[in-house]
């Protein structure tokens, strides 16, 4: 009972915790005189991204640095496939191949730089260092990016008062991290208790749990009209998951696995995102959300059937 107590009360969190971040992040963005879209591609990003960076730093530093890569890979696919096909079923979303020019490439090919590094089943220190120095070439291109909009105003909606919108994104992110934590509690002690595997529970059950802050801000920001908000916090999480915190686990605890457990992750993680590039009039068209969920089922499928062989 307590499981599913902890899944209900972080669904709850996470409404809330998500109409405050958006609105905060949106506020910031107005500020800080730069688009939302960047804010949500760094800041929410990066905010968003902390469950996972939490799971992945203590699986490393307890020795089961297999359940971080699972939750890595999961997540990634969950926020495409799973978060933008939800997103795009309440309509389509309008974003500028301009706007993810920066981003789109990078979470395209991080997948890719992991696949081939991964080859040989196993991520050594190397590797992550790699990982690690391809998340900073990123960091580079969007600090240039920030000089080039600090001088222009961003027309976004928000409260322009500095402390208040970051009171507002703090305590949305707070919410929306004890929301994510409460489902992965619950959804990991129900399916423990179904007795699934640690790279399922990782995979699918943590991934999903890690995965609720980028839900509730991709959502609230398509209701609320700040689609940029939304794209660029779910392409910025995957690069941070991706390279950052892989990187990290990797440098942390090194680790071998059998290459063919991971490949299908990948192979979803690079086909779901490279499915989300707008057309030249900016759109994201709203039957792309069913082929993004229809993937997703497809990788559920293949990830328990391959591993209960």
């Amino acid at each position: 009972m307590i499981y599913y107590l902890s899944l209900l009360l972080g669904v709850l969190f996470a409404g809330v915790g998500g109409e405050l971040f958006v609105r905060g992040t949106v506020g910031l963005a107005r500020w800080a005189r730069l688009s939302a879209g960047i804010i949500g591609a760094t800041v929410a990003a990066f905010a968003t991204s902390s469950p996972e960076l939490s799971v992945g730093i203590n699986a490393a530093l307890s020795g089961t640095p297999d359940i971080s890569f699972g939750d890595v890979l999961g997540s990634n696919i969950i926020n495409v496939a799973l978060i933008l096909g939800l997103v795009l079923l309440i309509g389509p979303l309008h974003c500028t191949r301009r706007a993810v020019q920066r981003d789109y490439p990078a979470a395209l090919l991080a997948p890719v730089v992991i696949g081939v590094l991964a080859i040989d089943g196993r991520l050594s220190r190397i590797d992550g260092f790699i990982l690690l120095v391809v998340f900073l070439l990123w960091i580079m291109a969007v600090i240039v990016e920030l000089r080039r909009q600090r001088s222009a105003v961003s027309e976004v909606l928000g409260e322009s008062r500095g402390w208040l919108v970051s009171l507002q994104a703090l305590t949305g992110l707070g919410l929306l991290i004890a929301a994510g934590r409460l489902i992965v509690f619950g959804a990991t002690g129900v399916g423990r208790s179904f007795g699934l595997a640690e790279f399922i529970i990782g995979a699918v059950i943590v991934a999903v749990g890690t995965s609720v802050p980028e839900l509730a801000t991709g959502v609230i920001s398509k209701i609320r009209g700040h689609e940029e908000v939304g794209i660029g916090t779910l392409y910025g999480s995957n690069i941070f998951n991706s390279l950052l915190i892989l990187g990290v686990v990797a440098v942390i605890s090194p680790f071998t696995f059998p290459a063919r457990e991971i490949m299908p992750a990948l192979f979803f993680s690079t086909v779901t995102v490279a499915l989300t590039l707008p057309t030249r009039d900016g759109a994201i068209q709203r039957w792309r959300g069913f082929l993004l969920l229809a993937l997703y089922a497809l990788y559920l499928v293949v990830t328990f059937s391959r591993t209960n062989r």
